[in-house]
């Protein structure tokens, strides 16, 4: 079973000096994310899967494989949380 990410229609993602700004349309609240939090948030378009996210965070950063997905994982529960990321489970 695969599991991709991907972010919630509502929300809108900009980027500001190497940080973000996340806004929930729908629920009219807002976060600060720093660059890890971006480079993910930015990953997800249009969805990723956990590995996908990863090896975008290993190319960006210099972070063993391991540990950009524990990263990864961690700042995506969080999100999940919120209500700004949406997990979908394949086959």
């Amino acid at each position: 079973m695969t599991t991709r990410y991907r972010a919630h229609p509502e929300l809108r993602l900009t980027a500001l000096e190497g940080e973000g700004v996340v806004l929930h349309l729908g629920s009219r609240r807002y976060f600060t994310v720093n660059e890890t939090g971006l480079a993910i948030l930015e990953a997800l378009k249009p969805s990723a899967t956990l590995e996908e996210i990863g090896n975008e965070l290993v190319r960006r950063f210099e972070v063993s494989p391991e540990k950009a997905e524990q990263s990864a994982r961690l700042f995506l529960d969080r999100c999940l949380g919120a209500k700004l990321v949406i997990e979908d489970r394949g086959e």
